[in-house]
């Protein structure tokens, strides 16, 4: 008989969160989940040493090194490693936080419904300015663009949300997740998911905490690679996104039009449009909201859209470039 399943968290320097993150999953493992494995893709800022000291008094605690370095990769190794005899496991983000039932309910949700992946809704929680910031933009429409894994939607099938339990059987039909994705893996997998014939269930039982990133840089970089993964998703699949998702695509080029400027003011005018809108809102969630980082999340927000477009043209131009190649 099948036992029931474990927690798999993918990581890279994680050493600000690794260590209250593992104290406070301690307590979720009992009969239904065995073990949590730290798959570590070769972090240099001491959070292995965390990890190790922490497995002295917590057996439990499994740490395995994942030399490909994503977190695909990450998962695909845990699952490999340990999966056999399991029935889920339950991905967990090192930069977040969890509710102290959560694996409880995700695996209660996953009987009930008999879905095959379970995902949940997040609310982003920052500390610094820039954080709290971006945690602000990411929570509202305009950084979210109404995502129904940010907000808080019943119970419902979905085709996508952020991941957190998966039966090991039907993960291991579709290949797992595609290791040549850095970003956008769990998007991907998704629709590999639902076009094999699984269901993936949004739960409302439970939900997630998410830190951003606390950099402008940092920020950058991500939401870069997310812009990638998407077009790399859509090259792969065929498979375009909704309108809302595909939005920011007209960033990149309302920027680089602005240069224009200087032959006619009018090539400024998307430019200025777009800056007005995200300064604006974020003054509106400053105001409407009591939000005193409502201004500064528009210039998140910003970074983020800018980001996302010039991702996804790279990527885009990328694959252009390959093809042409002899």
């Amino acid at each position: 008989m099948n036992r029931r399943g474990f927690i798999v968290i993918p990581c890279l320097n994680e050493v600000e969160h690794i260590e209250a993150l593992l104290i406070d999953l301690r307590h979720a493992l009992d009969e239904q989940v065995s073990c949590i494995v730290v798959v570590d893709g070769g972090s240099s800022d001491g959070t292995v040493d965390v990890v190790a000291r922490l497995r002295q008094d917590e057996p439990r605690i499994i740490l395995l090194d994942n030399p490909a370095r994503l977190q695909s990769a990450g998962v695909n190794l845990a699952v490999k490693s340990l999966g056999s005899g399991f029935d889920y496991f339950i991905r967990i983000d090192a930069h977040g936080r969890y509710p102290s039932d959560y694996c409880k309910r995700l695996m209660e949700e996953a009987e009930v419904t008999g879905a095959d992946s379970v995902v949940v809704a997040m609310d982003t929680v920052g500390f610094g300015l820039m954080q709290r910031a971006t945690a602000c933009a990411q929570n509202s429409r305009l950084g979210n663009g109404g995502s129904k894994h940010r907000g808080n939607a019943h119970g419902h099938w979905t085709r996508h949300g952020h991941h957190a339990l998966m039966r090991i059987a039907s993960f291991e039909a579709v290949g797992g997740y595609d290791e040549t994705f850095s970003h956008n893996e769990d998007a991907e997998l998704d629709y590999r998911l639902r076009k094999a014939g699984f269901r993936i269930w949004m739960t409302d039982k439970t939900r997630m905490i998410y830190y951003p990133r606390a950099s402008v840089g940092s920020l950058f970089l991500q939401y870069l690679g997310y812009g990638r993964g998407r077009a790399k998703n859509i090259l792969k699949h065929g498979h375009l996104p909704s309108p809302r998702q595909m939005l920011p695509l007209i960033v990149l080029p309302i920027v680089m039009g602005a240069f224009l400027a200087e032959l006619h003011w009018i090539a400024a005018v998307p430019f200025i449009l777009w800056a007005l809108v995200c300064v604006c809102y974020g003054f509106w969630m400053a105001v409407r909201r009591g939000n005193p980082s409502g201004p500064l999340a528009g210039l998140a927000a910003m970074v983020m859209h800018f980001a996302w477009s010039t991702g996804f043209w790279m990527e885009l131009l990328a694959s252009f470039k390959n093809r042409r190649s002899p």
